[in-house]
């Protein structure tokens, strides 16, 4: 990914030189000409088009803003009503991803999530122990990461 960024700078600007003007209008043409000839050629790149992995990253972006405002919303909700009625609770939640940094990410995101936090991890890195605040049904909170987080985290490392 990182040749493929390197070579449409490279080609950004080529495209100022050849054209003779020296400006950011001039080299954002150039780039936009690079991404195109980039796209042509992208079968003879050992990894994936890199705009794919940028949509995805900005893809996981926006579902933990959407997955944060709604965790904020749902403990607004418990902090505001007088009586408690929540019920908080650690489960395991199995996770996929293989690699160091996919399963920090996800970590991370968990607890970054108001009313979820990821206690512990274990050896094998296979298992996640996730504290929630208000814990209805376990499948449910497991389906749940594992369609938004888990899913966006791996568009973004494979394919």
């Amino acid at each position: 990914m990182a040749v493929q960024i390197l070579l449409n700078v490279c080609l950004g600007f080529m495209w100022m030189f050849l054209t003779t003007t020296y400006d950011l209008v001039a080299f954002i043409k150039g780039y936009f000409f690079g991404l195109l000839i980039l796209f042509v050629f992208r079968n003879f790149f050992s990894s994936r088009f890199y705009l794919y992995r940028v949509y995805a990253v900005v893809k996981l972006l926006f579902i933990f803003i959407r997955e944060l405002i709604l965790a904020n919303i749902a403990v607004v909700k418990i902090v505001l009503t007088p009586k408690l009625h929540n019920t908080p609770g650690i489960f395991a939640y199995p996770t996929s991803l293989e690699k160091d940094w996919e399963i920090t990410t996800l970590s991370n995101l968990i607890t970054l999530t108001p009313g979820t936090l990821v206690v512990d991890i274990s050896e094998d890195k296979k298992i996640l122990f996730v504290h929630a605040v208000d814990m209805n049904d376990v499948q449910d909170e497991i389906e749940a990461i594992q369609t938004s987080f888990e899913k966006a985290i791996m568009e973004v490392s494979r394919k």
